[in-house]
């Protein structure tokens, strides 16, 4: 079996093309994949997505990846969750009541404001503070802002597993991580040089904190 040095899970979930681009910008050679076994066996492994909980779950599920990606983290190899892949790796998304991966104990919450100004989906550029350090947050300064896509937001269970945070109305976790897996709610590759910088950082980290 072909050892891969880095692999995006392709679980139809979309996104994929613009995340291998800026991993090609930050020289992180990475492969679009749809093979479990491919995934089980790569050296680095980012898991991406956009869309709904449950048809990501079902296609998971169905394809085997969701037993590829807990194979992956158990070897200690580095990986990285983006978006969807951030909401699908807890417990339970409020989503079409979606039973997930289980990866860092906590749910998913959808956004309800009663103000007419703050739109559903939250989107577009906003903050993101680091509140505990972390490798592949290393040099984000306080002002530097990343693109969000997203309805939904990650509670997890134990603060300690929050490393970053972003206003919108209500503080919510926006870069989550467990040892050898960190996930963030916003695009680093949609969001220019701050995100090229944290996908550079991601490809260099070699899964401790």
């Amino acid at each position: 079996m072909k050892t891969d040095n880095a692999l995006i899970v392709d679980y139809d979930a979309g996104n994929l093309h613009s995340v291998r681009r800026a991993c090609h910008e930050v020289a992180l050679d990475a492969g679009i994949c749809a093979d479990p076994d491919r995934i089980r066996h790569a050296q680095r492994v980012i898991f991406p997505g956009v869309g709904a909980a449950g048809s990501a779950m079902r296609s998971m599920r169905e394809r085997g990846m969701d037993e590829a990606l807990r194979e992956v983290i158990d070897q200690g190899h580095p990986v990285l969750g983006i978006c969807l892949g951030l909401q699908i790796s807890l417990d339970y998304s409020a989503e079409n009541d979606t039973p997930t991966l289980g990866l860092i104990p906590g749910q998913v919450c959808r956004f309800s404001f009663d103000r007419a100004d703050l739109k559903i989906p939250h989107m577009g550029w906003n903050e993101v503070k680091v509140v505990q350090p972390h490798p592949v947050l290393a040099g984000i300064e306080p002002g530097d802002e990343f693109y969000f896509v997203h309805g939904y937001f990650p509670t997890p269970r134990d603060q300690g597993h929050v490393y970053a945070q972003t206003e919108y109305e209500t503080v919510f976790a926006s870069a989550i991580g467990h040892d050898n897996y960190f996930a963030t709610q916003f695009h680093p590759e949609k969001s220019g040089r701050v995100g090229l910088r944290l996908l550079k950082n991601f490809a260099e980290w070699d899964g401790q904190c």
